[in-house]
């Protein structure tokens, strides 16, 4: 199975980045864009996955969470990796407290410790919104156009979901296999 540990976007955040995604979708451009019932930031990924490993990584969670309240956080600005001029990923970023990074951190330390090595680049909370296919490139000042058209709204983020990525024909489908909601 493929998983990846994510916190869901609540509202108001969600409906903020259903009405970007319409305008973007509707630009024409050549991006794979997400789902709307995908909307998530993604903490760590791990592949593909033996369900023989399930119990231990759930277990590096529940650690890795443990006394983590809920977190307040924006809406940030409209991006890209690897950069704005070279897009391949578009994204919403989300501005947050320490404390994230610190989940985020304990979250990679413990799956290091399990066997999952850590990602090799610094942690930058975002939303993922598409990506680009393979040898398209986006039209110039695409992005710019677009970065106004949101509303950078609060939200707060109060559980953590491991989830299991089925590939289906009509794209992923992403199904819970273990939520863990954050208290204080």
């Amino acid at each position: 199975m493929r998983l990846f540990v994510a916190l869901p976007v609540p509202d108001p955040a969600r409906e903020q980045v259903f009405k970007l995604l319409g305008q973007l979708r509707s630009a024409g451009w050549p991006v794979r864009w997400v789902h709307d019932e995908g909307l998530h930031m993604t903490l760590k990924f791990f592949g593909e996955v033996g369900g023989d490993r399930l119990d231990v990584i759930a277990e590096a969670l529940h650690f890795a969470a443990d006394g983590a309240g809920s977190m307040a956080m924006q809406l940030g600005d409209l991006g890209a990796f690897p950069s704005r001029s070279r897009p391949r990923v578009l994204w919403v970023g989300v501005r947050a407290p320490p404390a994230l990074e610190l989940l985020q951190d304990r979250i990679e330390r413990g799956c290091e410790a399990i066997g999952f090595p850590p990602e090799g680049a610094p942690f930058q909370p975002h939303i993922t919104l598409g990506r680009l296919r393979e040898g398209q490139r986006l039209p110039s000042g695409g992005l710019e156009e677009h970065a106004d058209s949101f509303d950078r709204v609060p939200f707060t983020g109060q559980e953590l979901v491991l989830y299991e990525s089925v590939l289906t024909t009509g794209g992923p489908r992403y199904d819970s296999r273990l939520t863990l909601n954050f208290t204080g």
